[in-house]
């Protein structure tokens, strides 16, 4: 597992986090063979960033909805983003959240030929820079697998909890210390946290034939 943190994103979902101040949550962007980009994102409800995406000129066929307390996002992005040259040299883009007009990609990469062309490539790219490279452990295939009904930016919150300490007691970790090594803020985090917890009990404690 490979996180890389793009200082200084131009495109236009990073532009948008910048302009609002705001967090967005992406599915791994798909290009085109015209070169244009087909994007899939979240957020909490902020009007001021569907105002700023309407208004982006590199953005083509908004379309939002809305489902359990988050705006969902579909469009066009005729802006092609740093994301792909990683894409590129071999890097499976597993989640990105773009804060403030930062990039948090995160992602796997296989053999050490392929880790050596991602490396170089972001070295050759101005702003991207590596955070931490982490073997993939068994049950993380699994997690791929998806066996639990979960984002990967809910599974990475989890997870690091879970490795930090945060549901130990005594905690051993806070909310804003786990947040920190994601690289999210607080509020995210936690918003995260409840998302994915509500997700894992409605799984578990779900029943059937209406007992």
């Amino acid at each position: 597992m490979t996180e890389f943190r793009i200082e200084g994103d131009d495109c236009p979902l990073a532009d948008a986090s910048r302009a609002v101040n705001g967090v967005v949550d992406a599915s791994p962007p798909l290009m085109r063979n015209d070169g244009n980009v087909l994007l899939r994102f979240s957020s909490a409800p902020n009007d001021e960033l569907t105002a700023v995406l309407d208004a982006d000129e590199r953005i083509r066929y908004l379309y939002q909805s809305e489902s359990d307390g988050r705006y969902n996002y579909r469009c066009l992005s005729l802006h092609p983003c740093v994301v792909h040259e990683l894409i590129s040299s071999g890097f499976m883009v597993e989640s990105l959240t773009y804060q403030n007009g930062n990039t948090i990609l995160t992602g796997t990469v296989v053999g050490n030929e392929i880790l050596r062309s991602v490396m170089e490539t972001a070295g050759e790219t101005v702003g991207v820079r590596l955070e931490r490279v982490y073997a993939l452990r068994a049950e993380e295939d699994d997690s791929i697998a998806q066996q639990w009904d979960l984002t990967p930016a809910q599974e990475a919150s989890l997870r690091t909890a879970v490795e930090m300490g945060y549901f130990t007691v005594p905690r051993e970790a806070d909310a804003a210390d786990v947040a920190q090594e994601l690289g999210i803020s607080k509020s995210a985090f936690i918003e995260r946290l409840h998302r994915a917890q509500h997700a894992l009990f409605t799984q578990m404690f779900r029943t059937g034939d209406g007992a």
